[in-house]
């Protein structure tokens, strides 16, 4: 391997290292200036998991998992889909209603239910496209909006078709039928609980991606309208299909955020289901970097973060938002550092290229003498 090759990897792999570790120093520094125990919460946070927590953190990462990948097929194009907060819950509640109707039995239910969460989810973010091609909004503030529109509706359409569960007071759908769940596994015969059998699903949506972007045309076309709209345009591609295909599949995968939650645990679609993904996905995707692996990994190390804060309120009076603080300069640290290593590797490719032209005249020179 040569010398610049090794550079280049030890730039990879030592910015998302140096980034960690400013995040964990600008943490600390919060905890001792807030008076808590610095070495308490990092003995907490770094300690292994039991089986339990393990579960519940492959669970939450592949949840975390989908919502990235929606955000990414976005970022790929230069669009900043914001959106998929609104569309993973509007997806999720129709996806619940067709469940719980049970027109077809079995899995055939569980699949019609898929497909109508991935057509909701691509509609309510097509909406986003039609109007960034036809009239020019930005989609950051469309889908900003578009997120508000959804809480309500799914809000006001939930009061209308919640089932009245007795001994509770959550409104919620009616249940899907147990026929119709995605089974899960366990890690042990001491786990309380399973890992969500959707994250095959998940590995499969992640596959798939990465297929799409790196080995097709489309994908091809796609990373050429992002990196320059102009010279995708003088090459013949059509700039603003690619914008409103682009949206209609990152809806379409943001439709499967809540597929896992509602397949696998929840069972139907109430208040109480858990918001927010959508936020998570887009920080997860910047950290890592678009790509399917790192996506995965950052999904991981968010999950992993949001598991081991549950118990600090308890054990060390210490509010779990702690946490949130360290994802957040995670995220900022990792973008600057990822900056300056590409700026840096620019610096090198051009030395490099400065270098081999000096060796060619060089030895053109030796030749004119030898002659």
């Amino acid at each position: 391997m040569s010398d610049a090759r090794l550079k280049r990897v030890a730039l990879a792999i030592g910015a998302p290292a140096l980034a960690l570790i400013i995040a964990f120093a600008i943490t600390s520094l919060v905890l001792i200036l807030a008076g808590d125990s610095v070495i308490g919460v990092w003995q907490q946070i770094l300690s292994v998991p039991d089986v339990r927590g393990v579960t519940n953190i492959l669970n939450a990462a592949t949840v975390y998992y989908l919502s990235a990948v929606s955000v990414a097929i976005g970022f790929r194009m230069n669009l900043f889909n914001i959106g998929v907060d609104g569309q993973y819950r509007i997806a999720s509640f129709v996806a619940a209603i067709v469940a719980g109707e049970a027109w077809l039995p079995g899995y055939l239910n569980t699949l019609l239910a898929l497909v109508a969460a991935v057509l909701v989810g691509a509609l309510w973010a097509g909406i986003a496209g039609l109007l960034r091609v036809t009239r020019g909004v930005s989609e950051v503030i469309s889908t900003i909006m578009l997120n508000a529109i959804a809480t309500a509706i799914v809000a006001y359409l939930l009061r209308k078709a919640a089932v009245d569960a007795e001994g509770s007071n959550i409104t919620a759908t009616k249940d899907i039928p147990e026929g119709s769940w995605i089974p899960g596994f366990s890690l042990g015969s001491d786990a309380p609980n399973d890992v969500y059998g959707f994250i095959v699903v998940a590995v499969v949506v992640g596959f798939v991606y990465w297929l799409v972007i790196n080995r097709t045309r489309f994908g091809f076309d796609l990373r050429a309208s992002g990196a320059s709209e102009s010279a995708a345009i003088a090459s013949g591609i059509d700039v603003k299909r690619m914008v409103l295909v682009s949206m209609l599949l990152s809806g379409a995968v943001a439709g499967l955020v809540g597929m896992p939650i509602l397949f696998g645990d929840a069972h139907n679609y109430g208040s109480t289901f858990q918001s927010g993904l959508g936020f998570a996905g887009i920080a997860i995707a910047l950290l890592g970097r678009n790509h399917p692996v790192g996506i995965a990994l950052g999904a991981l190390l968010f999950a992993f973060l949001d598991e081991q804060a549950n118990p600090l309120q308890i054990l060390l009076d210490v509010s779990p938002d702690i946490v949130k603080i360290t994802q957040g300069v995670i995220v900022l640290t990792v973008v600057i550092a990822y900056e300056v290593v590409r700026r840096y590797g620019v610096r090198l490719e051009q030395s490099l290229v400065a270098s081999a032209l000096a060796d060619d005249d060089t030895d053109d020179k030796g030749a004119e003498v030898k002659v």
